[in-house]
């Protein structure tokens, strides 16, 4: 098992290259559960805690940990809704309806008619103790900037004495599909005062994971540099996520330094293409992962999605049983971040043996520099990985084409001699020894996930 394995390691990455931050969070890829890609802006508060308690009896075990609240929970929506307009409507005085639940300081807060216990200005901190008295820990999603409805009501500053809202607002820098927010110009005395009230405020409520949003594409620099800075003088140690993609790859080295994670791509769903996009950007990033720094395939779509929107219909994912294979097995081999997007009290049978395979997710966990060894022809595609403190290989065959096809892998390729043991992790047998290859029909869109030991 891998029970809370980025804590066990811990001292087996002394002396690798940490992130910046001063903090060991995400020393291994982030392993949790995230609401949007099955509520939307519209999770209540019995909903994230179905979703823990699930995680805690199935999941916990196994490492997963993250219970994240995506998308607009200061945002009033009805039990029973669907995603809804996210758009502010802007009055003839300036003031916005639906008025977003904001404390004097400009600070939004969890909206009560979905979060009850936050009644009171508790904020989050009674759902953060309940996530982490199942052992677990908690995440929000948060859109980049300061709320607009806190620049038409001049908010004061915690912490920056005669600085209001409006003195910091970049209002020419806006969200393209939401109008909630203004960004900030962290030029401007005050602006990083903000940012640290706001994250002093997520730690008083126990989080531990933050996922800034609208903040990677396009890439706003200076205020990713302030959310690692709020985050290190807030007190508690948090994960830093950015998104959407596409993050610009040039800026590769400066987002290592200052996020643990952030989107390759847009938004990812259940649909084949994308794979076969996602492959696409993840070889822009090969050899961009490390201890404390993470390119991001976004979401796993197992399970039941879109119940509440915000991409069509209720379901199960639309892939196929190899394709859901075939998805997990890449995000597994290329070290991503898994985060699940279906609700999992909903999970089939096929669901929970996704999630809860001990030997594939240490391929997360514990490989090390995943490599692209071949895509040939668009149809076939091998990556591979190497283990710390074994000459053991972990290889991922997937089969791209419309038609089962026999895969190959050519132990040389992946500098190993004489006789080799091949591992199948999704099966947990040894398919025996083998010299110079390995091969293997795999059905249409599958894949296949190996441990090769040489002798």
């Amino acid at each position: 098992m891998i029970k809370h394995l980025s804590n066990l390691l811990l001292a087996a990455f002394i002396g690798c290259s940490l992130p910046v931050t001063g903090q060991t969070v995400a020393l291994t890829p982030p392993m949790g559960w995230n609401s949007y890609n099955c509520y939307g802006s519209a999770v209540h508060e019995n909903e994230v805690k179905a979703n823990a308690a699930y995680m805690a009896v199935h999941l916990k075990k196994f490492g997963w940990q993250y219970i994240v609240v995506d998308f607009l929970w200061s945002y009033d929506n009805p039990p029973g809704s669907n995603i809804g307009n996210p758009f502010q409507k802007r009055l003839d005085d300036g003031s916005y309806i639906p008025w977003l639940t904001m404390d004097k300081w400009g600070r939004l807060t969890p909206q009560p008619n979905k979060f009850p216990s936050a009644f009171g200005g508790k904020g989050f901190k009674p759902l953060a103790a309940y996530i982490h008295s199942l052992g677990l820990k908690f995440g929000i999603h948060v859109m980049r900037g300061i709320p607009r409805q806190a620049v038409w009501s001049k908010s004061p500053v915690l912490g920056a004495t005669g600085i209001t809202a409006d003195m910091i607002a970049d209002t020419s820098s806006t969200c393209p599909w939401m109008n909630h927010m203004y960004g900030l110009d962290m030029n401007k005395p005050g602006a990083q005062a903000y940012l640290n009230s706001i994250l002093k405020l997520y730690a008083s409520w126990g989080v531990d994971f933050i996922k800034v949003d609208d903040i990677a594409r396009p890439y706003h620099k200076e205020e990713i540099e302030g959310y690692k800075k709020a985050i290190q003088q807030c007190g508690r140690p948090m994960v830093l996520s950015i998104s959407p993609g596409e993050t610009p790859v040039k800026e590769a080295e400066h987002v290592k330094q200052n996020a643990n994670m952030w989107r390759m791509a847009d938004d990812f769903w259940d649909d084949w293409q994308q794979v076969l996009h996602m492959f696409k950007y993840a070889k822009n990033w090969e050899g961009q992962d490390g201890p404390g720094h993470w390119p991001d395939c976004d979401m796993l779509q197992i399970g039941k999605l879109s119940k509440r929107g915000p991409v069509g219909p209720e379901r199960y994912s639309r892939f196929t049983e190899d394709e859901l294979y075939t998805h997990i097995t890449f995000w597994c081999i290329y070290k991503s971040p898994l985060m699940m997007g279906g609700n999992m009290p909903e999970n089939r049978p096929i669901d929970l043996k996704l999630l809860s395979n001990d030997e594939v997710l240490q391929v997360n966990q514990r490989g090390q520099n995943p490599r692209q060894l071949y895509l040939k022809d668009g149809d076939s595609m091998v990556w591979y990985s190497t283990i710390r403190g074994s000459g053991d290989i972990y290889v991922a065959l997937f089969n791209l084409s419309e038609t089962a096809k026999n895969i190959k892998i050519d132990f040389s390729s992946i500098g190993l001699k004489g006789r080799v043991t091949v591992r199948d992790l999704w099966k947990k047998q040894n398919f025996g020894s083998y010299k110079n290859d390995y091969q293997q029909t795999i059905n249409r869109h599958g894949a296949v996930l190996l441990r090769l030991s040489a002798k």
